[in-house]
């Protein structure tokens, strides 16, 4: 499969070649089949008594998130002041395995998470499922924190030290390994692989096109659209995105890290801001938003479907942009410099925090203060988004253009490394699978630039959400694992035995 969008992508400048338009749709061609045959699995509706139905997967992340919130006693809101003194470097070890500190893990976790669906899937979700999405979202992502705490620590658990100091953790080495622990090494070693190539798909898919489609995208739109200086120069756009990517990407989780940890506070900064200067602008409304996004959450009329209709918007939603479950940000996490794993569980609290409960419901406040989701027919995404920002000040969509391309581009660095660790657990550790994947990773940011792709979304979604099936089917196995680190830990810092630095 990856041979061949390589192949259709160069087709492209090739003279008495398929067209564009060609391609993409011998691209969607192939990828529908395969977006539906997993998505139709993973969306199968399950009939819940007294409620009604609701997908599988939708069910398959919140009750994960709800078991692990109750089995660690609500470690989503008692270790928040813990948390950040970790995160400030006050418990750094000196000599401690690993390649980055817990800012930069953490930094370079967040910014796969904080991307183009902050911007664009929430203005899906609250078109869909109106204002009361945003409920439910911010729910989900409170709740998600308890999954990713698990699968961070986790990743750090199980990780591979390699001779010269780089680190390989993440869902493939804590499903193969820990089941092998306890005599189970088949089952671990076929979840571990099936992790591998969907995270491979995903990190091609939803962490690389769709993230480089988008951007430019809304770049075009602000410079003419269809007829404007950047119409059909897609191919240029994704040429100078790759050779920034490549050369953030070539340097390994180190680079990445630098970048992240410097381009996550600032890209933040700059989106939030904005968000909250337009909520301002708009403040007599403050009130009546909210009441629009509490009333609807629990109003049957607000959605074909009712409250559960509702609901699932929301939490889906939720499940994209914070990818609590997935196990992605276990891949990044692993790599923290710590000689305690429980640390990093910790520290990657705040993710899900970042992403949906602050950065998604400005994006869904902004929607429904200043009117927009009325007052735009018809529109969805991005233009939603942009479309509300420019209700206030006509020049704002410029700034959020700014940070979609922000967004996309620490988004897309980020899944580079997911992608890089599950392709070399497939065919190898070592320099070479390394460097092949990161030359096709590029080629595809290419491919998302030119063309629609619109399959791209559905393929993207559903290897994204199928990587969550393998992972939490191990975090409920190793859950105890983790309750053993976090206890000790505690234990520690009630006795004195650790001290955070002041």
């Amino acid at each position: 499969m990856i041979i061949k969008f390589a192949l259709l992508v160069l087709l492209i400048n090739i003279p008495g070649s398929a067209s564009a338009v060609e391609i993409d749709q011998a691209i969607n061609d192939f990828l529908t089949p395969v977006a539906n045959a997993v998505d139709g699995f993973f969306m199968t509706a399950v009939h819940i008594p007294f409620v009604g139905p609701a997908p599988f997967i939708v069910l398959w992340l919140v009750v994960a998130a709800c078991f692990f919130t109750l089995y660690f006693k609500f470690i989503n809101l008692r270790s928040f002041a813990v948390s950040l003194k970790i995160i400030k470097g006050k418990y750094d070890t000196t000599g401690a395995a690993g390649e980055v500190t817990h800012f930069q893990a953490l930094s370079t976790a967040v910014s796969g998470t904080v991307g183009l669906g902050n911007i664009a899937g929430v203005a899906t979700a609250v078109s869909m499922g109106g204002p009361g999405a945003t409920f439910w979202m911010i729910v989900a992502g409170l709740l998600g924190m308890s999954t990713k705490f698990v699968e961070c620590t986790l990743g750090v658990k199980y990780r591979d030290i390699h001779p010269d100091g780089t680190v390989a953790g993440g869902p493939m080495k804590y499903l193969s390994k820990g089941f092998a622990e306890k005599g189970m090494p088949g089952i671990g070693k076929t979840l571990a692989i099936l992790f591998a190539i969907l995270c491979v798909g995903a990190a091609l898919g939803g962490g690389n096109m769709f993230q480089a489609n988008q951007s430019f995208s809304q770049l075009q739109n602000i410079t003419g659209g269809a007829n404007g200086m950047l119409a059909g120069k897609g191919w240029l756009f994704g040429l100078v995105l790759a050779l920034i990517t490549g050369l953030t990407i070539l340097g390994g989780i180190k680079s990445i890290a630098k970048v992240t940890s410097k381009l996550v506070p600032i890209m933040g900064v700059i989106y939030v801001i904005t968000g909250l200067v337009v909520i301002a602008m708009n403040g007599d409304q403050l009130i009546d938003a909210f009441s629009q996004i509490v009333n609807g959450a629990f109003n049957p009329s607000a959605i074909a479907g009712g409250v559960l209709g509702v609901m699932i918007v929301g939490f889906q939603r939720a499940a994209f942009s914070n990818e609590a479950g997935v196990g992605s940000a276990a891949i990044a996490h692993a790599a923290v410099k710590t000689d305690r794993p429980i640390t990093e569980g910790l520290v990657s609290l705040y993710e899900p925090f970042i992403d949906t409960v602050v950065v998604c419901t400005i994006t869904a406040l902004v929607i429904v203060i200043t009117g927009s989701l009325g007052s735009s027919e018809g529109l969805q995404g991005i233009p939603l988004t942009s479309n509300a920002f420019a209700s206030a000040v006509s020049w704002f969509p410029y700034v959020l253009t700014v940070a979609a391309i922000l967004f996309a581009f620490s988004t897309m660095i980020s899944w580079s490394y997911y992608g890089v660790r599950a392709w070399t657990y497939l065919f190898g550790e070592n320099k070479t699978q390394e460097h092949v994947f990161k030359v096709i990773f590029l080629v595809f940011i290419v491919i998302g630039s030119t063309l629609d792709l619109s399959a791209v979304i559905g393929f993207s979604f559903a290897m994204t959400l199928a990587m969550s099936f393998p992972n939490i089917i191990g975090l409920y196995f190793l859950a105890p694992v983790v309750k053993q680190e976090l206890n000790a830990f505690m234990a520690d810092i009630k006795s004195g035995a650790i001290v955070f630095s002041k």
